[in-house]
């Protein structure tokens, strides 16, 4: 074996050892305090409901425990098992060293993957969320989102997929940059088109109905100075009983979204304060931050792959004895979540500050203490955890913790 591939291994054998560790912490902890609501909490949550949400998180993480376990013994077969290799060379026998060879290649590793993954999904949505009263999604449903996500990853992935490694063999050694070009493009395009003509493929979208909501909303936007292309409630209840709100589009495709079980869950005012939260996201330019970093990112890697694809070991040492623009694509993918997953952290404080923030302009343009009773609504009536571990939360939470964020919110109040 290479240097490189007992460097591979050790970082799976320490990135998997972390992520289960951080499950069993998290286990634990929501486990040992399952039996008492957090003081801050004890007059607006039960003791039943509280107890729900600890063994409901204590379920999903017992299955992201299962789910880890499968990650890596996919990744160990595709790579050090000799999986990759063999369907390079299945390809390569049928189609030839062409762009759709790579194509096939990529296309089949990514299903092969969501057919070992299909199992749990089904598990997740018809036993474990079943279980615990969220669940609304049909069969028919179910098989009708996979058959439509799967022709869209086709439609648009193949003509993207194949410009990709296309670039990547004409291009010389400059080609990382006009694939980073190529990959802003489809990215804002996409931004662009998925309200409109994405999104309805898989829900209905409605024009929010005059009343008491709407009349707030409005006057909302009016105060915040706001523009969008309309308010809509989505029929998120077909699949699920959690609720949400976001915005989608950019530019003048922005519309802003409300699940219809959110809109039963809360009271006008606290849907105000909801929607107040997710314009300070905007006003804050939360969105266009991450936009940008996200392409940033995406051309450092661009140009990391750009360096690595040049070196030999790359290849043998993740158990691939070829070498192509397309191999070099695939195992890249492969590699860099297993290399990165230390700096994890680092991505989800980003994304609290910016929950800070937007938690921030709400108590300025709306009732602090309405976002406060709507968050605690939403905990409760989506089972969320009030008592996560620390440390996990610290790797995995977007968003605050509970306790953190309802603290934060009262300071504004005084």
């Amino acid at each position: 074996m290479s240097t490189f591939t007992f460097v591979f291994i050790g970082a799976i054998v320490l990135t998997t050892a972390l992520r289960l560790w951080l499950s069993w912490r998290h286990f634990s902890h929501v486990r040992h305090h399952r039996d008492q609501v957090p003081a801050a909490f004890a007059n607006q949550i039960s003791l039943p409901d509280h107890q729900k949400a600890a063994d409901y998180t204590c379920a999903k993480t017992r299955l992201g425990f299962v789910d880890t376990l499968i990650d890596v013994t996919v990744l160990l077969g595709f790579t050090l098992g000799g999986g990759i290799e063999y369907l390079h060379q299945f390809w390569l026998g049928h189609l030839g060293s062409t762009i759709w060879q790579g194509i096939a290649l990529l296309f089949s590793v990514s299903f092969i993957s969501g057919l070992i993954g299909w199992p749990l999904s089904i598990y997740a949505t018809f036993v474990l969320e079943a279980r615990f009263g969220f669940n609304h999604t049909t069969l028919a449903t179910y098989l009708s989102d996979l058959l439509k996500q799967t022709l869209l990853g086709i439609v648009l992935g193949g003509p993207l997929l194949y410009a990709v490694l296309w670039l990547m063999d004409k291009m010389g050694a400059n080609w990382w940059l006009y694939v980073w070009v190529l990959w802003v493009g489809f990215q804002l395009c996409l931004l662009a088109i998925y309200p409109t003509w994405i999104a309805p493929l898989f829900n209905k979208f409605s024009p929010l109905e005059d009343g008491p909501v709407k009349t707030r909303i409005e006057a909302l936007l009016a105060k915040c100075g706001f523009t969008s292309n309309g308010l809509f409630m989505m029929d998120g209840s077909k699949r699920s009983a959690h609720g949400n709100a976001y915005f989608t589009g950019f530019g003048k495709t922005k519309r802003i979204v409300f699940f219809d079980t959110l809109l039963k869950q809360l009271e006008p005012q606290e849907i105000e304060a909801v929607l107040a939260h997710e314009l300070g996201h905007f006003k804050r330019h939360h969105i266009v931050k991450r936009i940008g970093w996200s392409f940033i990112t995406s051309l450092i890697m661009l140009y990391a792959l750009g360096m690595l694809m040049q070196q030999q070991w790359l290849f043998t040492g993740m158990g691939v004895a070829s070498s192509s623009t397309a191999l070099a694509l695939l195992l890249f993918s492969l590699a860099v979540p297993i290399f990165l997953f230390p700096l994890t952290p680092l991505s989800s404080l980003y994304s609290r500050k910016h929950e800070f923030e937007a938690d921030s302009y709400a108590a300025e343009h709306a009732d602090a203490h309405d976002l406060i009773q709507a968050l605690v609504k939403m905990y409760r009536d989506n089972a969320s955890t009030l008592t996560p571990d620390p440390l996990h939360s610290t790797f995995y939470d977007s968003h605050p913790p509970a306790a953190i964020r309802i603290a934060h919110l009262e300071a504004q109040q005084a």
